[in-house]
């Protein structure tokens, strides 16, 4: 098959990726092992770019884009799509995220098969003006009529939009597993962290993702441990600036770091917490529950699919609450570490990303 595909940041990530980038960067070269050919458009901001052609088999097409928050995606599709036209690089076009659905008008027309991942209920995210989830709404319409099939990575907004438009969709989860190297040991001492010694949370900032509720439940623990705190905000925002400001002597803020390095801060994490009011499937959670680590989440439908009774939960937007299952992992983490070990199990065996790929050929080829 001839596969081409955007709708995320790049391969491999830059500075502002988020699950979509983590999500292409394990599923195509896969489909590439598997016989078929891939292009990956990445987008090229004025101040970020991958200079790379070729990641692990699959090709890289890179192409500007405005740094206009909102209007970014929009105007990197509209020139993937063309592309795919004009120089008819694919013959299979796969979408990541829903507020792209537009293009699958097009890409049908010059007679492509469009397959649509929807990660979420997007329009339902605080991020967004009134008119970016009005926008959303009209493009859910879109998504769940014009492509060849939409492909769900969560049950619960899969059921969403089959009550609303009385169709079915196809759910495919995403992986869990990473690479197993050698890490990087320097980056505690880079970050002035000691293994197992430190809360971690990886993502964007962005309303979406609770920090505002983290920091502060972290500050109010009886923790005297550290909050590493990994990524930024994929624009210049004043949420980042106003999560920056919340944070006391033991929240350190490093950046954006990818790789290895992320993997090996994972993995030797004493709890990982997720504090997000809206997810898809988050695949940084499956991800920890499959190195093994101990987690806390927020009670949000999503997060409960995802780790069921392997993880300690608190509730959505609850400080408080939050800052409670902190006391207990710190009193606690025996019963953590065991409750870690049965996420593993549960991770390993239900969200694989063999399985997964499998599962998107199965899907491409009808």
């Amino acid at each position: 098959m001839r596969i081409a595909a955007f709708g995320f940041r790049s391969i491999p990530p830059s500075k502002g990726a988020a699950g979509a980038d983590k999500f292409a960067m394990e599923l195509f070269p896969r489909l590439v092992k598997r016989g078929h050919s891939v292009v990956a458009y990445n987008r090229r901001y004025p101040d970020v770019f991958v200079d790379v052609k070729d990641f692990k088999g699959v090709k890289v097409k890179t192409i500007k884009t405005t740094k206009i928050k909102g209007f970014d995606t929009l105007w990197h599709s509209f020139r993937s799509t063309f592309d795919i036209i004009i120089n008819n690089t694919a013959d299979i076009v796969h979408i990541q995220n829903g507020g792209n659905s537009i293009w699958a008008l097009p890409l049908r027309l010059f007679g492509k098969k469009v397959f649509i991942s929807q990660d979420g209920v997007d329009w339902k995210r605080d991020k967004w003006p009134w008119y970016g989830k009005l926008y959303l709404k009209l493009s859910a319409y879109i998504t769940a009529h014009f492509p060849n099939e939409v492909i769900f990575d969560n049950v619960i907004a899969k059921k969403l939009f089959e009550d609303k438009f009385k169709k079915t969709y196809k759910f495919i989860p995403f992986g869990s597993e990473v690479e197993v190297v050698a890490g990087n040991e320097q980056i505690f001492d880079q970050l002035g962290i000691q293994k197992g010694n430190y809360y971690l949370f990886v993502g964007r900032f962005i309303p979406d993702k609770g920090l505002h509720y983290l920091i502060p439940a972290f500050n109010n623990s009886n923790s005297d441990k550290k909050l590493v705190l990994i990524g930024g905000s994929p624009n210049p925002s004043p949420y980042e600036k106003q999560v920056q400001d919340m944070a006391g002597p033991n929240v350190l803020f490093p950046g954006y770091i990818y790789g290895n390095d992320v993997n090996t801060l994972m993995s030797n994490a004493y709890c990982y917490i997720q504090p997000s009011d809206v997810e898809g499937l988050s695949p940084v959670v499956l991800t920890v529950m499959g190195l093994n680590v101990p987690l806390i989440v927020s009670d949000i439908e999503e997060n409960e699919y995802a780790v069921q009774d392997t993880a300690r939960k608190f509730k959505k937007g609850n400080i408080e609450s939050l800052t409670q299952e902190i006391n207990f992992c710190e009193a606690n983490h025996d019963q953590m570490l065991v409750l870690a070990k049965k996420a593993q199990a549960r991770a390993l065996g239900e969200f694989n990303w063999e399985k997964v790929t499998d599962e998107h050929v199965e899907v491409f080829s009808k």
